[in-house]
């Protein structure tokens, strides 16, 4: 999915978001009461200890993923805003090719996180080190909330 929104920003879909600045503002606040939220329920959260009690299954953690790229109104903000206005430098082969490489660094980011989450899981095997990351995150967290708030003003 990461790749047809890129797409979709790459060609045209920026462009229709920047010309309405209601329509900005929408996504801006949308990201906002996300990151709040997230950042509440993640300061909250208690990591399971790897004892195979309470952990997604393949299926639901497929799920999880999706729904939080899918429903995460800043980083498809940032992808339209970000990704999709840079785009318009080019045209042709290179908006393909400018394209291409966004998916591409893309997929390399995400699976690098992947395989660090699995290192740090496996570090923090009785939650002490994933309560301390997920307290980390939620502060991360708000203060996007806080800078797209003063980038409103």
């Amino acid at each position: 999915m990461e790749g047809s929104s890129l797409a979709l920003a790459v060609f045209g879909v920026s462009v229709v978001v920047l010309e309405f600045v209601w329509l900005k503002a929408v996504f801006m606040s949308a990201g906002i009461c996300f990151l709040v939220y997230m950042g509440i329920a993640t300061w909250r959260s208690k990591p399971a200890v790897q004892n195979g009690d309470g952990l997604f299954n393949a299926k639901k953690q497929i799920l999880f993923a999706a729904s939080v790229s899918l429903l995460n109104p800043h980083a498809i903000l940032d992808t339209i805003g970000v990704i999709g206005t840079s785009s318009l430098n080019y045209v042709g082969v290179e908006k393909a090719a400018f394209s291409i490489a966004c998916m591409l660094v893309s997929w390399i980011w995400f699976t690098g996180l992947a395989i660090a989450g699995r290192g740090i899981g496996r570090l923090g095997q009785s939650g002490r080190f994933l309560r301390f990351i997920n307290k980390v995150s939620a502060v991360i967290m708000w203060g996007m909330a806080v800078y797209i708030v003063q980038s409103l003003v």
